[in-house]
């Protein structure tokens, strides 16, 4: 072929690539949910294996709702690494296209108007339970749907030692006591510490927001409003002095200070540790890594001062966010109103334990639920449940984590653990700029 005709050849070529490139790109995809045909979606997650396997379990689930869509799941660190990460892309605009983090105070920091696309009118949010909307929003604007189901704060217990020692479940702290008396008088460690793990410490006090609440209704607004401390409210301080008991009674394992999270489900399921003050989102690791041992283990709210008013502290999940500034934000959109559907939830429960009620209205519990998410539904049927602090004020210290290891070390007594997070909960106030502080 003489080059003249290569180079018509290669003309050639070239302009039926670039219509087939328009073709493809004004193609729209056959989804039910309108994804376009060819788009790429990218979503970051976590890295625990929970979470990887959520969002694998979602990707294939809308994939397969969406021929045309290809979702790309990166992962993170948890904990503050993995913080600073996300505060990091978002700042460099590097955010993948849908990305899960948490619900609560810990989502306004990252300036959501800014940085998340506003998700108030999206139809699917007729179906997301009003605690779980707050939980996201600022301003007026929701941003974020739910992940997955509610969590609880409380105490997980081996039955078998219960039943064994011939123990109740405790409606108040001083019954909570005489159990972990009985406990140790028998040669097992009453109650599970894992502070090697620091936020692991945490749980005691913040699981006590039921508490807090019943006591001072008021606190949470105060709190905001810095007219109110934990060092100076006697329902508040009672959540650190609770921590600094169980120390002060010895009711620790001996290696509380290097034990793991991983550690303390180990004991639990193993019966090596009777109790373990912990978020229900621990059940689908029993699960996974204690098949046989999961229906041994029940949960009960952090108790009060009185039986007549036990109730239960409640985590929303962590939500899903789109990222303003992507490249695809109307199919982040539609995989984010997917996540948040009762298909969306049932994808999730195919790979993980519900840790509680799902905030989707018409999602349904599987049947086959472990028996410690069934000991926290009656809270829920009888509304004696309480939103846990940091999804009713924007404020939560970053110091709390290791001021508990304190505390619950007995390097601190409690009001000075609390005083020291007042201080901590200031300065934090003072950089978001709120009104009071």
């Amino acid at each position: 072929m003489s080059k003249r005709g290569i180079r018509y050849m290669a003309s050639l070529i070239s302009l039926l690539m670039m219509t087939g490139m328009l073709a493809a790109c004004g193609n729209g995809g056959s989804g039910d949910t309108g994804g376009a045909s060819g788009t790429n979606l990218t979503l970051l997650t976590d890295n625990s294996q929970d979470a990887v396997n959520v969002a694998d379990a979602l990707k294939a689930a809308y994939e397969k709702k969406n021929p045309g869509v290809t979702v790309e799941v990166e992962t993170r660190p948890g904990g503050s690494e993995g913080d600073n990460l996300v505060k990091t892309r978002l700042a460099t605009g590097d955010m993948t296209d849908v990305f899960f983090y948490n619900s609560g105070s810990l989502m306004t920091v990252l300036s959501p108007e800014a940085n998340m696309e506003d998700l108030t009118g999206e139809a699917f949010q007729a179906n997301i339970s009003d605690d779980f909307k707050s939980t996201v929003s600022m301003n007026g604007k929701v941003y974020g749907a739910p992940v997955g189901a509610t969590m609880s704060g409380g105490w997980f217990y081996n039955k078998k030692i219960y039943k064994n020692l011939g123990l109740s479940v405790p409606k108040t702290w001083d019954e909570l006591m005489a159990n972990n008396e009985k406990i140790k008088a028998a040669g097992i460690t009453p109650v599970i510490g894992t502070m090697k793990d620091s936020w692991t410490a945490q749980v005691i006090l913040l699981a006590d927001q039921y508490n807090v609440a019943q006591a001072a209704p008021n606190f949470a607004k105060d709190f905001t409003a810095h007219q109110a401390t934990f060092a100076g409210t006697p329902a508040a301080l009672r959540s650190f002095e609770k921590l600094q008991q169980v120390f002060d009674k010895g009711y620790w394992n001996k290696d509380f200070l290097a034990a793991t999270y991983d550690n303390g489900i180990k004991m639990l399921a193993e019966g090596k540790g009777a109790q373990y003050p912990m978020l229900s989102f621990a059940l689908p690791v029993i699960q996974q890594n204690f098949p046989d041992q999961v229906d041994n283990i029940g949960f009960f709210a952090q108790p009060g001062d009185s039986a007549d008013k036990n109730g239960l502290t409640v985590w929303m999940p962590g939500a899903a966010y789109v990222y303003k500034n992507g490249s695809n934000v109307e199919e982040a959109k539609k995989f984010v109103a997917f996540i948040a559907s009762k298909e969306g939830a049932a994808a999730i429960a195919t790979v993980s334990t519900p840790t509680g009620p799902y905030p989707v209205k018409d999602a349904q519990m599987p049947g086959n639920i472990p028996s410690a998410v069934k000991d926290m539904l009656p809270y829920f049927d009888q509304n004696k449940t309480s939103l846990a602090l940091e999804f009713v004020s924007p404020i939560k210290g970053p110091g709390l984590p290791q001021i508990a290891v304190e505390v619950g070390a007995g390097i601190k007594k409690a009001p000075e653990g609390a005083a020291s997070y007042d201080q901590d909960v200031e300065k934090q106030a003072k950089q978001m700029g709120l009104e009071g502080w």
